[in-house]
């Protein structure tokens, strides 16, 4: 009886050991292939970044130009009713170069489409991806109308200048 113990805890002992040379290998072989991807990914980016710079170098790109209008607060309402604060900060992106004098000297009627495209959403379309998204084409058509507007007298002001903008603060309380 003692001699079939040992017999089992001996046979058990040879299994544990090529558990683990099994383990082993397959460790080395995983962190080999991991080495392996991350050597050929290192000198596929640097491919890559020097195919951008000369792309850069390459193209004639036109230069962007940006304005700001800060700290905005407004009232607005969830679709309870209930009223919640707001507060707003954006930056456009223009190929004007005058942009921020533009954007300082008509910041009222900025402000005021603002305000509009605003107050005709609830808090909880505002907080979703999409409403932010649908909020931003329609500022940025909004806008180059007013500058479009504002700036028809001057030939020299490209029309439909803004290209983008950007929330730099977007705060609901």
């Amino acid at each position: 009886m003692a001699e079939e113990e040992n017999s089992v805890v001996k046979s058990g002992g040879k299994g544990l050991m090529i558990v683990l040379i099994v383990l082993i290998v397959v460790l080395l072989l995983a962190v080999g292939g991991m080495g392996y991807f991350m050597m050929t990914k290192d000198s596929s980016s640097k491919n890559n970044q020097e195919n951008t710079q000369e792309q850069k170098e390459g193209s004639t790109s036109q230069d962007s130009y940006k304005a700001s209008i800060n700290d905005l607060v407004l009232n607005i309402t969830n679709s309870r009713g209930r009223e919640k604060l707001m507060k707003l900060s954006f930056t456009v992106k223009s190929i004007e170069p005058t942009i921020e004098k533009i954007v300082e000297d008509h910041k009222p009627e900025i402000v005021d489409i603002v305000i509009s495209q605003i107050s005709a959403r609830s808090s909880e379309e505002l907080l979703t991806v999409g409403g932010k998204a649908l909020l931003k084409e329609e500022l940025i058509d909004d806008i180059n109308s007013i500058i479009n507007e504002v700036t028809a007298s001057n030939d020299d002001i490209k029309k439909d200048s803004i290209k983008n903008l950007y929330f730099t603060t977007f705060v609901i309380k």
